[in-house]
């Protein structure tokens, strides 16, 4: 377990750190081709200036977001070597498509983009800069349709012979309505995250009095826009909300801390964890909860079944299709049975031996559903449990971070369109730090989606804790050090060049 925790926390570390600066290099470029639309359209030196400004600032967070995206990509060979080999026909497929649109064709784009200024013409290079914003955007797709299946595995078959999972049908999993919806939910918080970044940008120089012009455009655009993507975003997350009710219920019941009857109809709205009742479940005290409310957003219904944690583990529980779903631990030992009879076929087509093997063949093929909870024990029952604290208050500061955000920039565009935003200083400070809440609803929303997915690296088909390489503890620990030593001197970097690349400004002469 020492590895597997090692693993997954450097990993957590790298992607976490990876997506600081994914939404502000590539998500940005929307607000910069419409800034370059205007300018094409107006002739307006202003614009020009100020796409130049904020594409300079984009191309700063180019270099570590390509450094952190490498470094992820071999993380894959490095440390989850038995993960990529089990599923890695279907995982590296949108991968290596995502690899091929990266390099080839969005890289090319993007130097033309950045250095095409003065040899292209005004419209031929503003065609670029919107090809450039449409890839990239659809180059995402790739690797959250990946993220998207291993969250809900379809389309697959189990090859004994090969020992991996292959894929059945590409475009069952590309179109897959979790696939769509994880991408468009994704981006549009992207969106939020980057254009919280031009409004926290647009208002230091509000306060400092400087391109109040460049200001207030920056402003209106970045605020109007975010408030079309956050009614996006919440849309999208209603109904990814709705899918893990469906197929992930031991996700939901740790979001929501549901560990035994009488809370299966309550939405609790916060929540204190105190001393455990057993060994893996603790009490649960100060919760206001609204009644039925739960039942009502997860099925359409204030009736509706809610499994909760004993249910999954003990149980069994009848799911959304009134199909029963038998508990976890009736399922260990047909996969314990499972896992001997793939070894013995095994071993039984090496000794040539083909009767022996297509029995156990047929052992195993009864057994299937269940071969991955063979890996578990009915001593351990808690390894099926998330961290029900963790996930519980991360996603509820999720929650409220993207329920505040969207009156603060609402706000925010009132007092813009109104020429009075330059009066309100204690609310530009308020309108800056918007960026680091939305920064924090993007990193907790992955720790909600990813975290609360264990003990499985693909839900329900692979434990984590065998998805690991065969390597030595110590080899990880020391390069986790070196991950974390190595990302501060880069984000010290980061904001060194980029505070003196907003101090320096767009250099826009007011008039």
């Amino acid at each position: 377990m020492s590895l597997v925790d090692w693993s997954r926390a450097q990993f957590a570390l790298t992607a976490l750190y990876h997506w600081i600066f994914v939404p502000l290099t590539l998500w940005i470029i929307f607000i910069i081709a419409i800034m370059e639309g205007i300018y094409v359209k107006t002739g307006d030196i202003k614009w020009e200036k100020t796409v130049k400004f904020w594409m300079k600032l984009m191309a700063i967070n180019f270099a570590i977001w390509v450094a952190t995206w490498i470094i992820l990509e071999f993380e894959f060979g490095t440390n989850w070597a038995n993960y990529s080999w089990f599923v890695g026909d279907i995982f590296w497929a949108p991968l290596a498509i995502e690899w091929i649109m990266a390099f080839f064709l969005e890289s090319v784009m993007m130097a033309v983009m950045f250095w095409g200024w003065g040899k292209l013409s005004k419209k031929a290079h503003l065609r670029v800069t919107w090809l450039t914003a449409i890839w990239t955007n659809l180059s995402a797709i790739w690797i959250l349709t990946a993220n998207a299946w291993m969250q809900y595995p379809v389309w697959m078959a189990f090859n004994p012979d090969l020992m991996r999972n292959e894929m059945v049908n590409f475009w069952e999993v590309l179109f897959s309505p979790i696939a769509m919806n994880k991408f468009l939910h994704v981006i549009s918080t992207s969106y939020m995250y980057a254009w919280a970044f031009v409004i926290m940008v647009s208002c230091y120089y509000l306060l400092k009095w400087r391109e109040k012009d460049f200001a207030k455009k920056s402003i209106i655009i970045a605020a109007t826009f975010w408030l079309l993507a956050s009614a996006i975003a919440w849309a999208t997350w209603d109904i990814h909300a709705k899918e893990i009710a469906k197929h992930q219920p031991m996700k939901l019941a740790a979001m929501e801390a549901l560990y035994d009857w009488w809370n299966w109809v309550w939405l609790k709205l916060w929540a204190l964890f105190w001393e455990e009742k057993v060994k893996w479940m603790p009490e649960i005290s100060m919760a206001p909860e609204v009644p039925k409310w739960l039942s009502f957003l997860a099925f359409w219904d204030f009736d509706a079944f809610v499994p909760w944690i004993n249910d999954i583990l003990y149980k069994g529980y009848n799911d959304y299709k009134w199909e029963f779903q038998r508990p976890f631990k009736e399922r260990i030992a047909p996969g314990q049975i499972a896992i001997k009879a793939l070894y013995d076929y095994k071993q039984a087509k090496k000794a040539w031996n083909e009767e022996l093997a297509q029995e156990q063949l047929s052992i195993f093929k009864a057994n299937e559903k269940d071969f991955w909870f063979g890996y578990f024990s009915e001593n351990r029952m808690e390894e099926f449990i998330p961290n029900v604290p963790l996930i519980f208050y991360t996603f509820r500061v999720m929650v409220w971070v993207w329920t505040i955000l969207p009156f603060l920039f609402l706000l925010i565009l009132i007092f813009t369109y109104l020429n009075k935003i330059e009066d309100k200083k204690w609310l530009l400070w308020v309108w800056m730090s918007t960026f680091l809440l939305a920064f924090l609803g993007q990193e907790l929303g992955w720790v909600v989606a990813e975290v609360g997915r264990q003990p499985w690296t693909v839900y329900n088909i692979l434990p984590t804790k065998v998805s690991t390489s065969h390597t030595d503890v110590w080899a990880v620990q020391f390069t986790f050090w070196l991950f974390v030593f190595i990302f501060i001197l880069l984000l010290i970097a980061e904001f060194k060049i980029m505070i003196s690349a907003i101090k320096e400004g767009p250099k826009i002469e007011e008039k």
